[in-house]
Formats: C-alpha cells, sequence, structure tokens
C-alpha cells in the first residue's frame, strides 16, 4: 500500500489521529471537548502488545485507532544464523498461546524443502499436537472474551479446560508453555505411557463443559448486546487482511483451511468422524 508524504513524516499513530480530527473539524467545533489517549502498547486488558490510541469524549470512546506491528523480533533474520532445528524454540514464541502448533507448521514447511516425509506415527502425533493445541487457544480466546464483557464465569471454565491440557502438554513435552517438541524429521520423544488414556479422559469431560459455556453465553442478552454488529468486517476487507479461520468465515465467506487444505492425518480424522457419527445414529 502506497504511503502518503503526511504519513512518512508523521508515523505516529496519535499524530495521524489528530490530523485526521483535525481534517474532518467544522470550524466553530469545540475541540477541547475530547481527549486523545493511548491504551497499550504494553497494557494488562489488550492481551497482548496491542496499542490503541483512544478518543474519548468524557467517558465515551468515540474512535479507536489500532497501531500493531510491536511483536515483531526479527524472527526470521535470527533463522539465517541458526541451523533448522535451532530455530524450533523460536516458534513456541511466534505464537505463545499455540506453540505446538507453530513447532510443527515451521518442521512441514523445511521437510517440504528438504523432500521428506515422517512416519504414519509422526503424523499421527504431529496433528493430535496441533489440534489439542487449538482447542487450547480457542478456550484462552473464548475466555479472556468473555472476561472483558463482564462474563466472568465462562473464563473459569474455559481456563480449568485449558489447565487439563497444559498437564498433558507438560506430560508429552516436559514443558507446559514453551513446547520445542517437534523437529525437523520428528520429534524429541514419542509418546509416553498414559498420555492416550488421559487425553481420551479429557475428550470425554470437555465436551459437557464446552456446552455449558454455550449455554451461557450463545443466546446470553448482555453478550449479544455487546458483540452483534461490533466490528464487523466487509468481505473484501477481510480478504485484504488475510484473515483466516472464524473471522473469515465471520465475515460471510465460507473457507475453512483445514478442509480446504487438509494437513498431515486430518483428513482421516474427518472421515473417522463421520464414520462414527453415522453408527450412533
Amino acid at each position: 500500500m502506497p504511503f502518503t508524504t503526511r504519513e512518512i513524516e508523521s508515523p505516529d499513530a496519535v499524530t495521524r489521529v489528530a490530523a485526521a480530527d483535525t481534517a474532518v473539524r467544522q470550524s466553530d467545533d469545540d475541540i477541547g471537548e475530547k481527549m486523545v489517549l493511548n491504551m497499550g502498547p504494553s497494557h494488562p486488558a489488550t492481551h497482548g502488545v496491542l496499542r490503541l490510541v483512544l478518543e474519548l469524549d468524557g467517558e465515551i470512546i468515540t474512535k479507536a485507532t489500532p497501531d500493531i506491528g510491536f511483536l515483531h523480533r526479527g524472527d526470521e533474520k535470527i533463522a539465517e544464523n541458526m541451523q533448522y532445528n535451532q530455530f524450533v524454540p523460536y516458534t513456541d514464541r511466534l505464537d505463545y498461546l499455540a506453540p505446538l502448533s507453530n513447532n510443527v507448521a515451521y518442521a512441514l514447511a523445511v521437510e517440504k524443502l528438504m523432500g521428506w516425509e515422517v512416519p504414519a506415527r509422526g503424523k499421527a502425533i504431529r496433528t493430535i499436537c496441533c489440534e489439542t493445541s487449538r482447542i487450547s487457544s480457542h478456550l484462552m480466546g473464548l475466555g479472556a472474551m468473555a472476561l472483558d464483557l463482564g462474563a466472568m464465569t465462562v473464563f473459569l471454565y474455559t481456563f480449568t479446560e485449558r489447565e487439563k491440557l497444559y498437564d498433558l502438554f507438560e506430560l508429552l513435552t516436559g514443558a507446559r508453555f514453551t513446547t520445542s517438541y517437534t523437529r525437523v524429521g520428528g520429534q524429541i520423544r514419542d509418546l509416553p505411557e498414559g498420555f492416550i488414556p488421559q487425553l481420551k479422559k479429557f475428550l470425554e469431560d470437555f465436551g459437557p463443559s464446552l456446552n455449558e459455556c454455550d449455554r451461557l453465553l450463545t443466546r446470553n442478552k448482555i453478550f449479544v448486546d455487546r458483540t452483534k454488529d461490533v466490528g464487523v468486517i466487509a468481505k473484501v476487507r477481510a480478504i485484504a487482511y488475510a484473515l483466516s479461520g472464524p473471522n473469515l468465515r465471520g465475515s460471510g465467506i465460507d473457507h475453512d483451511l483445514r478442509r480446504k487444505h487438509p494437513y498431515l492425518i486430518w483428513c482421516g480424522l474427518r472421515k473417522c468422524a463421520r464414520a462414527c457419527e453415522s453408527c450412533a445414529k
């Protein structure tokens, strides 16, 4: 996207907001009524290093301008001076809510360059890592969003389930947070004894807990009033931003990356799930 001379000369978000605000104001406006305030980039309510430039009219936020880009650490440049497997711990920190998924994605990219393919058991273990990591990440997102909207009970439910997953991750990798479990060509170790029974136990208990969260939120009037028609992203903008997952589907684009481009053994798991559903009926 081309930059204007003004944006190059004054890249700070506060300056841009103030300049844009001045341009649209009428000459007889009372400019003393509103205040521009920084929120972040290190603010406990943003769940990350997000900076928001807020325009306040008393206690009402009349404008919020996100100023992103504070998390980039130059990982690509760091990787240039490392062997492939030495970079694995850095992938944990690219998205610290789903480190196991990042380990796998990076290893798959390198293996594609090498022309390698891991054995079937390795693919199964990696798929388990990715899907449990996905659940953990979504639990964090759902719980934190509910807490921000005033639903503390949902936060407690989701974090209870997330802790159970962290126990599984610790059993599997030796760490709860920054796992560094996958390696180019395989994993650091096989599944430990007792992992599969504990995973099955988690999945049995997780369904009812997720249903409880659904009952607490989905048709809750307060939750609906605070989210419906808020932060709507148009289809064109969603594609331009390269959104994926629920955000993309929320913009009205029917696209599921795992269904369009299945990874490892995920396609086989879907077939097994459909077969189990048919048997249950």
